[in-house]
C-alpha cells in the first residue's frame, strides 16, 4: 500500500508567490464547505431585530478562530479589524446584517429553523457567511503581507427594524478610522455566479406612515348625523396616493402603498376612530425630504369635506442607498476578476429599502446584488418563507468582497 504524502504547511513565501488574488480564491475553495455549515448554523438559529445574543456571540467565535480580536457593541453585534501593512491608511469596511425576519419558515430542508415563526427569509444568513468568508482569506492576506489597507468586518444588528441597526452602529463610531464601505444583498432573481451593481441610488427611501383618524361615530343608519369615518378612511387610502403622484414629480418614484386599515367591530354602527398603516417610498432623496410635509397638506384636503380628524405619524426611515461611482469601480473590477467580464450585471433601482443607506451618508460605498437563484431553478422572492438560496452564492460573495478590498489599492 503507497504511502499517503505530508501535506506541508504552506510557507509565507508560497503565499506571496500566489499574490492576493490566489490566495483569495485558493482560501474560499479550500473552506467552501466550511462556510457552508456556517450559513446552515445560521440559519437554523434566526434572532430577531436586537434579539442576536447568539448570533453575535457565533460570529465572534468564528473571527477569534482566525486569529482576530473582535469588539462587541453596546448590545448585539460586533466590529472586527484586519490590521493592514500600511498603518496610515483608513481601513475599508465590509458590513454584513444578522437579524431575522418574524416569517415562518416554509421549507423542508434539513438545516431549516429552529424558532418557531422565525426564519432568515432575507438571506441575511448568506450576508454574514460571505464576509466571514472573506475574513477568512483577508487573514491569509494579511500574514504574506498583501493585505497593504486594513479591513473593517461590521456585523450589524436590526437591519429590518425601524428604528434601524445601521443608525446604533453608526452612533457607537464603527466609522471613525473608515473611508468606503461594502455590502452585498441576496437577489434571488440573479442567477447564481452572477452580481449586480449600479452607480447612484439602487434602492428607495422607505418609510412607515401611520395615519389616525377621529370622527363622532353612529348608528350606520343615520350617517348624516355622523361623521362617517369608515368612508373616510376609504378615501384616504385610494385618494392619498394618487394625490401624492400628482403633487410629486413623476421621476422621483414616490409609492404609498397601504399594508393594515383597521375600523370597527360591528356590522350597523359607524366607528369613532380607525388606523391606516403602510410605507411611503421615495427613489429620489430631494423627493424624500419633501415628502412629510406635503402628506400632511393632502391629508388635511382630503379629510376636510368629511369632517373628521385626521392626524399622520411618518417616520424616517431610510434614505435610498446612493452607491458611489468609485467604489462601484472597485467593486466591479473584483467581479471581473473573480467571474469574468461576461457575469457582472447592470441592476435597476427598486422600490425595497436598505439600512446600509445610512453608511452612505458618512462614508462612500456600495451595495451589490449577489445573485443567488439555481440557473433553470424556480425564482424565489425575499421576504417569504419558501425562500431558497443556492449556496454556491456563499462562496462568490466571499471572494468578490476579498478581492475589492485588496482591489482598492492595487
Amino acid at each position: 500500500m503507497e504511502q499517503s504524502q505530508q501535506v506541508l504547511p504552506e510557507t509565507s513565501q508560497q503565499r506571496a508567490m500566489l499574490g492576493p488574488e490566489g490566495l483569495i480564491a485558493r482560501t474560499v475553495a479550500e473552506h467552501r464547505e466550511d462556510l457552508r455549515d456556517v450559513r446552515r448554523h445560521l440559519h437554523r438559529h434566526p434572532e430577531l431585530s436586537h434579539q442576536e445574543h447568539a448570533t453575535t456571540d457565533f460570529i465572534a467565535e468564528q473571527l477569534i478562530a482566525l486569529g482576530l480580536s473582535p469588539k462587541r457593541m453596546a448590545h448585539t453585534g460586533l466590529i472586527c479589524d484586519i490590521p493592514g501593512a500600511d498603518e496610515s491608511l483608513d481601513l475599508m469596511a465590509l458590513r454584513a446584517d444578522m437579524d431575522a425576519l418574524g416569517i415562518p419558515e416554509l421549507s423542508t430542508v434539513p438545516y431549516r429553523s429552529t424558532v418557531d415563526g422565525v426564519s432568515h427569509a432575507c438571506g441575511h444568513d448568506v450576508h454574514m457567511s460571505a464576509v466571514l468568508g472573506a475574513a477568512t482569506a483577508l487573514v491569509r492576506v494579511a500574514d504574506a503581507g498583501a493585505l497593504r489597507r486594513g479591513v473593517r468586518l461590521v456585523f450589524q444588528p436590526a437591519e429590518e427594524m425601524h428604528p434601524c441597526g445601521a443608525l446604533e452602529l453608526i452612533g457607537q463610531d464603527v466609522l471613525a478610522g473608515v473611508d468606503s464601505i461594502l455590502a452585498l444583498h441576496c437577489d434571488p432573481g440573479v442567477d447564481v455566479g452572477h452580481v449586480g451593481l449600479k452607480s447612484g441610488p439602487i434602492t428607495s427611501a422607505t418609510d412607515p406612515v401611520k395615519i389616525q383618524v377621529r370622527g363622532a361615530g353612529g348608528h350606520t343608519s343615520r350617517p348624516h348625523l355622523t361623521q362617517d369615518l369608515v368612508y373616510a378612511l376609504g378615501s384616504i387610502a385610494t385618494q392619498l396616493p394618487a394625490a401624492l403622484t400628482r403633487r410629486m414629480d413623476p421621476r422621483s418614484g414616490v409609492n404609498l402603498t397601504w399594508g393594515a386599515i383597521h375600523a370597527g367591530s360591528t356590522f350597523n354602527a359607524i366607528p369613532s376612530s380607525g388606523t391606516l398603516e403602510g410605507t411611503l417610498r421615495c427613489l429620489d432623496h430631494d423627493a424624500w425630504d419633501q415628502a412629510e410635509e406635503l402628506l400632511e397638506t393632502v391629508l388635511a384636503d382630503l379629510v376636510r369635506p368629511w369632517g373628521v380628524e385626521a392626524r399622520v405619524t411618518h417616520d424616517r426611515g431610510v434614505p435610498p442607498v446612493s452607491n458611489s461611482r468609485e467604489t462601484v469601480e472597485v467593486l466591479a473590477a473584483a467581479v471581473r476578476g473573480v467571474l469574468g467580464a461576461d457575469n457582472l450585471d447592470p441592476t435597476a433601482q427598486s422600490l425595497g429599502g436598505e439600512d446600509f443607506a445610512w453608511y452612505l451618508e458618512k462614508v462612500p460605498g456600495a451595495l451589490a446584488r449577489l445573485g443567488t437563484r439555481t440557473p433553470g431553478g424556480r425564482t424565489y422572492d425575499l421576504h417569504m418563507g419558501d425562500l431558497m438560496i443556492d449556496e454556491r452564492a456563499i462562496g462568490i460573495g466571499a471572494s468578490v468582497l476579498a478581492a475589492a478590498c485588496v482591489q482598492r489599492d492595487l
